[in-house]
């Protein structure tokens, strides 16, 4: 059975003037519109099409290939806005896809780029968008391994750092702390990798192996430090000089910090006035 906003493989019927009709196994057949026809298709073929709904709700297909399947995530340029229905979104078919009011997390103008979610909308059977994601992504705990390769969408900003989409499925979070400098765009995809599982099985991320593995290494090198120090104690942090995080560690002082981000936030130390503290089972 063809499904709507995916990728079909659907066998050729018959040809007609409007195009090839194809078997949409239960929705019947499905105009493939002449404009997309490839050359030397005859019945009987298979061609790899998308499905959605025309302007008149009738199913048709295409070659064209969409920004997003269903269940994936894009950041979509905002092409149109209708008062009380919604925007729509040019998601790189012939029909803009539509982000109902209710669906969207803030206010939207033409030229706007939302970071959305497609889906089948199962109260009209239409595709839609929707910024109001997190719903739909899943709610258990994620089964990564630290420093496992994860693809990573940039959801939103907050406070301490980005809201990311993994793998298409869950949230993570990419602390200020983990960038090497400048700022993410919304929507953007990068390469990350896991950089902590919390005891509620959310995500701490990291950008790039090497950023990954630099973290690693210098956090175990500072516990080490820690462990070997008189109370658990070094006498270094935010008000230190440069020159002195770099002759304790041979790092620059925002590669240290980074790693004590870390470290605090993995309640591994507590950051004091004086310095940096080992938390141990007695502290």
């Amino acid at each position: 059975m063809a499904q709507l906003g995916k990728l079909n493989r659907l066998r050729i019927v018959r040809f007609a003037a409007p195009g090839y009709y194809l078997d949409g196994g239960s929705h019947g057949e499905i105009l493939l519109p002449a404009r997309y026809i490839p050359a030397g298709k005859v019945p009987g073929d298979e061609l790899e099409v998308v499905v959605y709904r025309d302007t008149e709700d009738r199913l048709v297909a295409t070659t064209d290939r969409p920004r997003a399947y269903v269940g994936e995530f894009a950041a979509l340029r905002v092409v149109s806005l209708t008062p009380r229905i919604g925007v729509f979104l040019d998601w790189g078919l012939e029909k803009d896809l539509l982000l109902p009011i209710r669906e969207m997390s803030g206010p939207l103008q033409p030229g706007d780029k939302a970071v959305v979610l497609v889906r089948v909308d199962p109260h009209t059977d239409r595709l839609i968008a929707t910024a109001r994601f997190n719903r739909f992504l899943d709610q258990t705990p994620a089964r990564y391994h630290e420093g496992e390769s994860v693809r990573l969408l940039v959801a939103s900003r907050s406070p301490i750092g980005y809201n990311m989409v993994v793998n298409n499925a869950h949230r993570g979070l990419l602390y200020h702390t983990e960038l090497a400098g400048g700022a993410l765009e919304l929507g953007q995809v990068v390469e990350g990798y896991v950089r902590a599982i919390r005891p509620d099985g959310k995500l701490d991320l990291a950008l790039g192996k090497a950023g990954y593995r630099r973290v690693a290494e210098l956090t175990d090198r500072i516990i080490a430090a820690l462990e070997a120090a008189p109370g658990g104690h070094l006498p270094y942090g935010d008000n230190s000089i440069p020159e002195e995080i770099r002759d304790a560690f041979g790092v620059s002082k925002k590669a240290f910090k980074q790693a004590i981000g870390a470290l605090y936030r993995d309640r591994r130390i507590v950051i004091e006035p004086t310095g940096i503290r080992l938390v141990t089972p007695q502290s």
